[in-house]
């Protein structure tokens, strides 16, 4: 295996399902080539940080990273890739400890960039332009023995104005539909038992397949073939826009029997007032239309929101629209984001900045009514019976699942319970957030 075989490597992830996924690929393939993975606190020969550039406190993770592998091994070569690494990439070659900064076309064939590993006076940038990234390279993580993320879109076509994802992963492609089946078999014959589907646009599945810009396929066509998948337990849609939550999606999900009832769809903001500024491809009326179609088809059903807060121009009106919004909207929790500038964004240069302090009380605002959402749909289901998937870990003599419609679990510990599903009463909420169950 040559000199290789004697490395070992360190990863870290930040940011979203998808980067996990392709953090997953890149390990394999060292993995292939002889490398030995440790874990990021250990001394290891190389150190690979896969960065997200969505928000500013993700940028300044990334230096902290840095200094962490710097700390575990002075000698250690440092390796950044990612969304940070494709808009960024000379400002994290001058970070203090950084030896290599690969772009998006770059961060597949890492090994043939590690075979001299000597610490650098400051980091080698091999990066492209954005408009390279026009292939498509498959992934998929298995973060524990219960579920995998399972990559089948990257890119996209949007231009919403807050938003650098379209600078730093390029036009919107595909998996052909073979390949995410194949791959969705082989995660299955891991002994997996949950796949989670990611992108960034995953809805927009089917546009690049074949490297032309048609949709050879749909997002519905893949919904269909990963159905077909025998041993697959449970599938989840991670993350979905709802003008391409088309109603035959939502009417396949609720006859299937491996799709479960859970959607996360982005909202963003309930004013469509703000909707209109920051370029989003609905408003709140379709937004009313796709979450009522679910519930009527699934009324146990779990759906997520996005929603960012603090938009240039967002006044305190704005805000409370979308409170109001979402405080009659019959959902189950929210992911909340405060805005922030980014470079070579339409927003960053918009006039009337919502100033800091106020971004950071209207975030604790709706985080709060998401808590609140979140215990009165597990109080709805208190005393009824849902399936379990539990997960292999002992938590304070806790063994912790999740109900097909994302519910957090916990019973007590029986290893016996690992990576398996069963049928479970839910009980009571904890005073952590958790909901009891039993057997």
């Amino acid at each position: 295996m040559g000199v290789a075989a004697k490395h070992t490597v360190a990863f870290h992830t930040l940011g979203c399902k998808l980067n996990f996924s392709e953090t997953s690929a890149i390990a394999r393939n060292l993995s292939d080539e002889g490398y030995n993975k440790v874990d990021f606190d250990q001394s290891a020969d190389v150190y690979v940080i896969n960065t997200c550039s969505v928000t500013e406190n993700a940028d300044r993770e990334c230096k902290l990273w840095v200094n962490r592998a710097q700390k575990a091994n002075p000698d250690g070569f440092v390796v950044v890739v990612g969304c940070y690494a494709q808009l960024k990439p000379e400002e994290i070659a001058a970070f203090k400890g950084v030896d290599l900064v690969l772009g998006a076309t770059e961060k597949f064939n890492i090994g043939h960039y590690l075979h001299d590993l000597t610490k650098r006076e400051s980091g080698t940038v091999h990066s492209c332009e954005i408009n390279e990234a026009d292939f498509f390279v498959g992934s998929y993580s298995v973060g524990d023995r219960t579920r995998a993320f399972l990559k089948v879109q990257d890119g996209c076509d949007y231009k919403c104005t807050y938003c650098t994802i379209p600078l730093a992963r390029g036009i919107s492609r595909s998996a052909p539909l073979e390949q995410v089946v194949a791959q969705a078999k082989e995660i299955v014959d891991q002994g997996i038992k949950e796949i989670v589907l990611t992108g960034v646009n995953t809805g927009d599945y089917g546009k690049g397949e074949f490297g032309n810009k048609k949709h050879e396929h749909t997002f519905y066509d893949l919904v269909r073939a990963l159905d077909l998948v025998e041993g697959a337990d449970r599938i989840r849609i991670s993350s979905i826009e709802p003008n391409l939550l088309h109603q035959d999606v939502i009417d396949f999900v609720a006859t299937s029997k491996r799709f479960v009832p859970h959607f996360h769809i982005p909202l963003q903001s309930g004013s469509n007032e703000i909707l209109g500024k920051m370029k989003r491809r609905y408003r709140r009326e379709l937004y009313i239309d796709r979450v009522s179609r679910i519930l009527e088809k699934m009324p146990d059903a779990a759906i997520g929101v996005d929603v960012i807060v603090g938009f240039p121009g967002e006044t305190e009106e704005h805000f409370l629209e979308t409170y109001q919004f979402l405080n009659t909207l019959p959902v189950a929790y929210f992911h909340v984001f405060t805005y922030s500038e980014r470079v070579n964004t339409e927003a960053a240069t918009m006039e009337n900045p919502v100033p800091i302090p106020e971004r950071k009380r209207r975030n604790k605002l709706l985080r709060g009514l998401s808590a609140k959402k979140r215990r009165a749909f597990y109080e709805n289901h208190i005393g009824t019976k849902r399936r379990v998937l539990f997960e292999d870990e002992n938590k304070d003599g806790y063994i912790l699942g999740y109900t097909d419609n994302y519910i957090r679990v916990k019973t007590f510990w029986d290893p016996s319970l690992a990576n398996s599903v069963h049928f479970a009463h839910l009980e009571a909420i904890q005073p952590d957030g958790v909901v009891k169950v039993c057997l």
